[in-house]
């Protein structure tokens, strides 16, 4: 059976592609197998050395001599992104950052943006009304009103919900009745400062 024969390349086997010459540390005779870059700055540029200098070599070897922690931490960056330069995401060289995000250039089929647009415009609207006087605000959120409010547009929306939840038109049902009754009463909170508003008014 023949043995076949591994080509592979060992670990400590020397450069194939070493130059034809002794290893170049001083009174050293040996063939230079070995590459070595020359420094930090030209790591293109080697050094060729026989095994025993090329593992002293590397041992002394410090990347970073002669470095700051600052100037370390910043070359540790760069080396993150390949040494090229990053934006934040969204940006780029040609299109720097923008002073606002522009909802409309964003691809959203699911109108998820759209919905945040209208709850947002929404609160917004609900910020310029003016605010209904601290007594009122549980009757007309129990009536569905919004401050503010004509004693007409009260009158008509108590007749509605007057038809609604009037226990003839319910069958009599019990909760029908007093949610009828709990509509009494913010109607009629309503209409006593509506009325007494005008009558101020017209003072």
């Amino acid at each position: 059976m023949m043995k076949r024969r591994n080509t592979r390349h060992r670990a400590f086997d020397p450069d194939p592609d070493a130059p034809q010459r002794c290893c170049d540390m001083p009174n050293c005779d040996k063939p230079a197998g070995y590459r070595a870059p020359r420094s930090r700055e030209t790591l293109n540029q080697y050094y060729w050395f026989c095994l025993e200098h090329v593992r002293e070599y590397n041992a002394r070897w410090d990347y970073y001599k002669g470095m700051s922690p600052g100037q370390i931490e910043a070359h540790l960056r760069a080396d993150i992104a390949w040494d090229r330069p990053s934006w934040a995401f969204g940006q780029s060289a040609a299109r720097p950052r923008r002073q606002s995000f522009d909802e409309e250039e964003v691809l959203d089929p699911l109108d998820i943006l759209g919905r945040n647009r209208r709850a947002r415009a929404e609160r917004k609207r609900q910020a310029a009304m003016p605010r209904a006087p601290e007594g009122l605000i549980e009757p007309l959120a129990t009536l569905g009103l919004d401050w503010p409010v004509t004693l007409d547009e009260a009158k008509a929306r108590y007749r509605t919900l007057a038809r609604k939840h009037h226990p003839d038109t319910n069958n009599g049902d019990r909760d029908a009745e007093e949610r009828l009754k709990v509509i009494n009463v913010a109607f009629t909170i309503v209409r006593s400062h509506l009325m007494a508003e005008g009558l101020e008014k017209a003072g």
